[in-house]
């Protein structure tokens, strides 16, 4: 991998964490905060606030990677911070929950999420674009498990505030790094892999394997953000503990979920058992409901629910966009990717939201009851899906200058190699597209295919 392709990766993987970072942080705090703002704050603008940030994410996304075909990728960048930074200030520099409200609202219009992928896809090979991506996502993982333990650590020394205000300053940081350290693209163009089609939008939305994705993200982060309307109030409870303390608790919860969850991510992908894996990943957080809501005033309870829900939350995590690969049209993967995210964004809004509608009038058991509910309906959809080959999907970029009546000879000289289960040859970017079995693929027939053009 080049000098100019690390540096693309790392600054972009670390801008979009920083950005999950400052949303993510206030997370295991701010319900207790918010009980002590002035006036009455209700566990229903609790969750609004938590939540706001998804309904505004979930509404500009889409846009904002298709603006950023047309006015360029670091311009919408550019815009996305100015708006994030300007929703942390508003939301640190008030101590009512409306401005909350609003502050996090704007911090979500800051949707730079396809516009960061779109200038990755520009500024690496396509033999790396998968790599770059994974390390995206892991950034992400990594920043909210930080989030968690340090929340509550800096709660002590600067309060929410202080945090809204500090993730604003290093948005602002964060446009430094596009400007001086992010390449700029020698070329920008449109990437099937990394950006939303509309051509190809409705077919992905008919798609009843990708749909089941789409709602297990949407129930999986609504179950999560109801989870924060309640869950700081029992373990302060249960524990004794004050809530800059409860770093305590996180920090060993997500070191033991994570190193548990590997063996059955490499289970799941090695012995093609992903289908199992991920099914009883779901009937896990099933139990942990249940877990938590008949031993909600037990602090092992409490305990036991949080390392349950996360070892199957991290499992889930890494296991959905790995589905949606394998089940995506390959020319449309961009596509059935950008849907994903919005169901993810709104399970957000909608987790908050409901979550803390149900706490206020119906107390934390019907919070655990809603999000039950909503992994049930996941589980009976999960355990009905067709089961997707082994599969794994590569990116050439042509070796040669081939013509629109190429197309459909090139095409179907990859389908028709051992191994491949689809091969779309796109000559608006001068890419091929294959899914390929993960054993008995003809690599030779189709890297002759594309070097030369040959049957």
């Amino acid at each position: 991998m080049e000098p100019r392709e690390q540096r693309a990766i790392f600054g972009l993987a670390g801008i979009y964490g920083l950005r999950m970072f400052g949303l993510f942080l206030i997370l295991p705090v701010f319900a207790i905060y918010a009980s002590h703002l002035q006036g009455h704050v209700s566990r229903t603008l609790v969750g609004l606030a938590l939540g706001a940030y998804g309904l505004t994410q979930a509404i500009l996304q889409l846009p904002f990677g298709m603006l950023s075909d047309r006015y360029g990728r670091k311009k919408i960048m550019y815009l996305g911070l100015a708006l994030f930074a300007a929703g942390s200030f508003i939301a640190g520099a008030s101590n009512n929950i409306w401005w909350i409200i609003l502050g996090r609202a704007v911090q979500g219009s800051g949707a730079i999420s396809a516009a960061i992928m779109a200038l990755l896809a520009d500024l690496t090979r396509e033999e790396h674009r998968t790599k770059a991506f994974a390390v995206v996502g892991m950034s992400i993982g990594l920043t909210f498990a930080l989030s968690l333990v340090l929340g509550p650590a800096l709660y002590n020394y600067i309060g929410v505030p202080g945090m809204f205000i500090l993730t604003g300053i290093c948005a602002i940081g964060a446009m430094g790094v596009v400007a001086k350290y992010v390449p700029d693209p020698e070329v920008s163009h449109f990437h099937s892999d990394a950006e939303v089609s509309t051509l190809s939008l409705k077919d992905i939305l008919a798609n009843r394997e990708l749909l089941r994705l789409d709602f297990g993200i949407f129930s999986l982060q609504a179950a999560q953000m109801a989870l924060f309307v309640v869950i700081p109030f029992a373990i302060e409870r249960t524990s004794g503990m004050p809530v800059n303390e409860h770093w305590k608790i996180y920090l060993p919860v997500m070191v033991v979920a994570f190193l548990l969850m590997v063996p059955f991510i490499i289970y799941g992908e090695k012995k093609n058992r992903l289908k199992e894996v991920f099914c009883g990943a779901i009937l896990t957080l099933l139990v942990a409901q249940f877990l938590l809501g008949a031993f909600t005033n037990s602090f092992l309870g409490v305990l036991a629910y949080l390392v349950l829900f996360y070892i199957a939350f991290n499992v889930l995590e890494a296991s959905l966009p790995s589905l949606i690969s394998k089940i995506a049209p390959i020319a449309a993967k961009g596509t059935a990717i950008g849907v994903y995210n919005t169901g993810q964004s709104l399970g957000i809004f909608m987790g908050g939201a409901i979550g803390g509608i149900l706490a206020q009038h119906f107390g934390s058991e019907a919070v655990f009851i809603f999000s039950g509910a909503l992994i049930a309906v996941w589980f009976l959809l999960a355990v009905t899906m067709r089961v997707p080959p082994p599969t794994r999907t590569l990116v050439f970029s042509m070796q040669y200058k081939f013509e629109r009546s190429d197309t459909k000879r090139l095409q179907a000289a990859l389908q028709g190699l051992a191994g491949v289960v689809e091969a779309v040859v796109l000559p608006d970017e001068q890419v091929a597209y294959l899914k390929v079995l993960r054993s008995g693929y003809d690599e030779t027939g189709a890297t002759s295919i594309i070097h030369k053009g040959q049957n």
